[in-house]
């Protein structure tokens, strides 16, 4: 039976309340913008591997997950190439163009909203759905974005990054684990039930606490606002029929996924460019930061109301 609106609501509503605690936080001055970077560096280097790890510990591997693989790896590498070419073409003057138009949200946004409107039981599709994701943005992504700042970026720098990453860490060791078919081991010990549990308790706190961070930075620039929507609607240009072609034809027909995995691609492909970004731009680069951050703030926005919208015509999964 389908869930009422209701039911649906109080599924969703928790989003929308602790994403506007957030910014209600900021503009009522109770924590300082220091204080939420702390807690960004907590969320980033315990809660999130910890839920990783345990997504892809408890899952059951299957090769047909390749599929997805290779689709959302190539999705990535068609947008980045378009953002390329509709920088040359269309959005000229703004150099960090291209890595607005690939490159998608997972940690810091897709857990948390997948995670609360559909269960934390269920993260371990859209983190399947995002693991080419995390080899692209690592080896991909974070090399140009260095050759953009620093106009070149060796192997070796972008390899010790990734290894260096507790995200990736908390990923590889979860598939490690769960490929040399050690779960059973772990859980019959009494040092891996604490484990277990410790990264459950940690995993508790991921999604209020990113949910308010991202309600704490979410900030509109009116001065770049305007060419910030047509930024957006420039990456909404190719990515609505990409992922239009990648659920209704591939993940449905071709590949016949599972009903979870449908939704979780939806939930990724809603999710806007990566927040590491403003990371890897040079301090002097004013404009062009301010222009990066409006893009990803009203995208974020956008991005919520769009999964909103998704799980009340979708609510099960």
């Amino acid at each position: 039976m389908q869930p009422s609106i209701v039911a649906v609501l109080v599924r969703v509503g928790p989003v929308v309340v602790l994403i506007a605690a957030g910014m209600v936080v900021r503009r009522g001055g109770l924590v300082s913008s220091s204080s939420m970077e702390e807690l960004k560096k907590l969320v980033v280097n315990l809660a999130l591997p910890a839920v990783l790890f345990r997504a892809f510990f408890d899952m059951d591997l299957d090769w047909s997950y390749l599929s997805i693989f290779a689709t959302i790896l190539i999705v990535c590498v068609v947008l980045w190439f378009y953002g390329v070419w509709s920088g040359r073409t269309v959005w000229r003057g703004r150099p960090y163009h291209p890595f607005l138009t690939t490159g998608f949200e997972f940690g810091m946004l897709g857990i948390p909203l997948f995670a609360a409107a559909y269960g934390m039981q269920y993260v371990g599709y859209i983190a399947i759905v995002d693991l080419s994701h995390e080899l692209f943005i690592w080896f991909v992504f974070v090399t140009l974005l260095l050759r953009r700042r620093d106009g070149a970026a060796s192997l070796a720098q972008t390899a010790g990054s990734f290894i260096r990453s507790p995200v990736i860490l908390g990923i590889l060791a979860g598939l490690l684990l769960n490929a040399l078919g050690a779960r059973d081991a772990v859980r019959a010990t009494a040092a891996g039930q604490v484990a277990l549990e410790t990264f459950s308790l940690l995993g508790g706190m991921l999604v209020p606490a990113i949910l308010l961070i991202i309600g704490y930075g979410l900030r509109f620039s009116g001065l770049v606002l305007r060419e910030a929507i047509g930024g957006i609607a420039l990456r909404l240009a190719a990515l609505i029929p990409i992922a239009a072609f990648v659920v209704l034809v591939l993940v449905r027909r071709v590949f016949a996924l599972p009903l979870p995995f449908e939704r979780a691609v939806v939930t990724f492909l809603l999710l806007p460019p990566p927040y590491i970004i403003p990371l890897f731009m040079p301090e002097s680069a004013h404009n062009e930061r301010d222009y990066v951050h409006s893009v990803l703030s009203l995208y974020t926005a956008l991005t919520v109301v769009l999964f909103v919208v998704y799980v009340v015509l979708n609510p099960t999964i």
